[in-house]
């Protein structure tokens, strides 16, 4: 059983996600509004986050935004919105996921399914063994894989975790092109489908990042048709 927080303030669409969640084996608790949330978020450790935009006190953005300052918990946004800059946005900002409403109830359990599996994937994937390495270097890229932090010239780099695993991935074969496919397969432990626009903002802001530490220092390169290699 997985703790879900449903962060909604229309009571009818609260009450029907909480019942649904119930019927289907997960603990659900609902907030009304983007301070509740935070305040719950504060209080303990939860395995999924549905996140409505459109709340009293602080926005759904907001509170996204809030949340991966210090929390790599899945969030599927629940959202009215369906032009491309929105979604684009909300990837940039940390979502996981987004389901636009009205949703359908059987594709929004299998959205979270597929959330909590990745979820659990990863955990035991960012675990490493006593025979791991500890750390991974280049240049002046510092991953600690036990901590699951990232440095460039001893300064933090502040990476998601879609980040930090597409940097570890490249920095463990620098010299490797890898495709696309792979990168998305490997860190979002799912089959790619041809869309690579949620890999594309993810390493685009994961440059943006590189480059605000170390500017005009060349990390990442992209092998046009290919894919992408750690820059020589």
């Amino acid at each position: 059983m997985k703790t879900i927080l449903v962060v909604e303030d229309d009571n009818f669409i609260s009450d029907l996600l909480c019942t649904l969640l119930q019927q289907n084996d997960h603990v659900p608790t609902a907030a009304f509004s983007g301070t509740e949330a935070l305040l719950l978020l504060q209080q303990k450790e939860w395995d999924l986050v549905l996140l409505d935009l459109m709340l009293p006190g602080k926005t759904g953005e907001e509170v996204l935004c809030d949340i991966r300052k210090s929390s790599k918990v899945p969030v599927i946004v629940l959202t009215a919105k369906t032009d491309k800059e929105t979604t684009v946005q909300l990837l940039q900002w940390g979502a996981d996921d987004y389901i636009k409403k009205p949703f359908d109830n059987d594709e929004l359990l299998a959205r979270i399914e597929v959330q909590l599996r990745r979820a659990e994937s990863e955990e035991s994937i960012t675990q490493p063994r006593t025979e791991d390495k500890e750390s991974l270097h280049y240049k002046d890229i510092i991953l600690k894989l036990n901590s699951y932090d990232a440095f460039i010239s001893n300064t933090p780099a502040g990476l998601s975790k879609r980040e930090f695993e597409i940097l570890r991935l490249l920095m463990s074969h620098p010299k490797k092109v890898f495709t696309k496919n792979h990168l998305y397969e490997q860190v979002w432990n799912d089959e790619f489908f041809g869309d690579d626009n949620t890999l594309n903002v993810h390493i685009s802001k994961l440059r943006a990042k590189l480059d605000a530490l170390s500017p005009g220092t060349p990390y990442i390169q992209t092998v046009w048709g290919i894919g992408f290699r750690m820059h020589e």
